[in-house]
């Protein structure tokens, strides 16, 4: 795959991450909906959050403009990401601080581990953040014997679990408290035998576990929600406060972010500032909003470096439909409505990006003729709640159906004879060209009810439509076709001998009216 970095032809991407389906999706969610815990968990966290947002989002008389102004900004920033990268990096690097350009995920993990390397250090601690998860850096860092340390609650959660997250937002979302204080039992040092599973326990034992790992470390790793093109400032919103342990106490901050989360000026953080969380965690406003503009003497790190990470994001600029993909501000609001990703999780997806976002990213980054990701966009039942709920308003189902044509003419041209859907769609564009075509066709009817069983139902049909019937049974047809039916009931009645035979009326079957009066008679 290929395509243009910063308005420059790029090297093809080969090291692409955490990108990739690892099984296709149907498959792996036929597993997780066997897992009963999993369903209950996801339920009830989600169905809590979209309560929460439905509440914050209706104090807002000007919810809707908001979303029209988010989406008129993240387009703004599409349409001149070239100039507005090259504006942050001058402003970026005037203020200290150092911009280091990524191509894909094994570049980035290489100046990473580099950059870690330089300060003699063989651990680091690390902010929340989607984009380092998408480039696989901490399976990376530990194959080069740095340890690499999640302080976000939940993903210290996954991590010491030995998982993987399942949510953009809420990476533990799948576990509910009591699994939670059993990891912490197993996996934590020195934690006390008779911890119970208050959220206030909880949350002390991990407490206590980070603590000295913020004053020993020498290195953080962070990501970005957002970066500011006319001042080169940086932004992490969170809600616990150790992102904001990471981005003081060491002396080198490490930043990794992807080329599109850039704004042009301060007064764009003014929108996304109150859409951001409400759509994520239903909150007002996030407890803890943390911005730095390069480095600051004697106050904060003072070895700050950004990489920009490509990672496929050029590829799917180049998509006219798809690109507003990049749009996503990463708040999760669309995982919260669908039904799909409530009821198999995260997992599912594979890749880092789950649920309907990931269902078009994913694909979009590594190409939809990657095999691995090419059943993701296939992983929804395209009800629309994914674009009513998503606060830039990425119309998620367009673009879920532009890739399915995508993948459909990709397959299309390795085949040298028809598939099934070919010759299928071949038959239907026949069928449904002429009434004199549909009439042949719906004489076969009475052959659909032979095919149903006693109850008047078809519990399997062959072929590609054998998909349908695997979850669902499909009536019986009717014994006559509408256009039968029609014809019967408003046959003409046989004229008497001798009679006239009535006028063409309005439907063409009565004679016309003799008048309004119905007192005229005929010479």
């Amino acid at each position: 795959m290929s395509g243009t970095f910063l308005g420059m032809p790029s090297l093809p991407v080969f090291g692409i991450g955490n990108l990739h389906e690892h099984e296709p999706f149907p498959k792996a969610a036929h597993r997780e909906l066997g897992n009963t815990q999993l369903r209950a968990n996801l339920g009830h966290a989600t169905r809590t959050i979209r309560d929460k947002r439905l509440a914050v989002v209706s104090e807002l008389p000007d919810w809707e403009e908001l979303r029209d102004a988010g989406r008129a900004i993240k387009e703004s920033v599409m349409a001149r990401l070239p100039e507005l990268l090259e504006q942050f990096e001058a402003n970026f690097t005037a203020r200290g601080g150092t911009i280091h350009w990524a191509r894909d995920a094994d570049e980035a993990n290489r100046i990473v581990a580099s950059l870690i390397r330089e300060q003699g250090a063989d651990e680091v601690v690390k902010v929340k953040s989607m984009a380092t998860q998408e480039i696989g850096l901490n399976e990376y860092l530990e194959e080069q014997g740095i340890a690499a340390f999640e302080t976000d609650l939940a993903e210290l959660i996954v991590q010491l679990d030995h998982d993987k997250p399942s949510h953009i937002l809420v990476p533990a979302i799948h576990k509910n408290r009591t699994q939670v204080r059993d990891i912490f039992l197993r996996e934590m040092e020195g934690v006390d035998p008779e911890l119970t599973n208050e959220p206030a326990r909880l949350a002390a034992a991990a407490r206590a576990h980070l603590r000295r790992k913020f004053l020993s470390a020498k290195v953080a790793v962070s990501g970005a929600n957002f970066a500011l093109a006319d001042s080169g400032t940086l932004a992490v919103v969170e809600s616990e406060g150790n992102g904001r342990m990471c981005l003081t106490l060491p002396e080198t901050l490490i930043t990794v972010m992807g080329v599109e989360k850039l704004l042009p000026a301060w007064e764009d953080l003014e929108v996304f500032m109150q859409l951001l969380p409400r759509s994520s965690t239903g909150e007002r406003m996030n407890p803890y909003t943390s911005l730095w503009t390069g480095v600051t003497p004697d106050d904060g790190p003072q070895n700050v470096h950004l990489v920009l990470l490509d990672n496929g994001r050029s590829a799917a600029l180049a998509d006219e439909m798809g690109r507003s993909a990049l749009h996503c501000i990463r708040c999760s609001a669309c995982m919260n409505v669908c039904p799909v990703y409530e009821r198999t999780g995260g997992h599912a997806y594979g890749s880092t990006y789950p649920g309907p976002i990931g269902a078009i990213l994913s694909p979009l980054l590594t190409g939809i003729t990657a095999e691995e990701n090419n059943s993701l966009p296939y992983a929804s039942s395209l009800c629309g709640a994914c674009y009513d709920a998503c606060p830039v308003k990425i119309n998620i189902p367009d673009i879920l159906v532009h890739l399915r044509g995508e993948d459909v003419d990709s397959k299309r041209g390795k085949k040298k004879l028809p598939s099934q859907m070919d010759l299928g769609m071949k038959a239907a564009s026949w069928a449904l060209s002429s009434g004199k075509n549909l009439g042949l066709v719906e004489k076969a009817l009475p052959l659909g009810r032979l095919a149903a069983g006693p109850d008047k139902k078809i519990t399997k049909l062959p072929g590609i439509a054998a998909g349908w019937t695997q979850s669902r049974d499909i009536p019986a047809p009717p014994g006559q076709s509408f256009r039968q039916w029609w014809n019967k009931e408003h046959q003409a009645p046989a004229a008497a001998p001798g009679a006239a035979a009535p006028g063409p009326g309005p439907t063409g079957t009565e004679a016309p009216s003799t008048g309004s009066a119905g007192t005229e008679e005929n010479p």
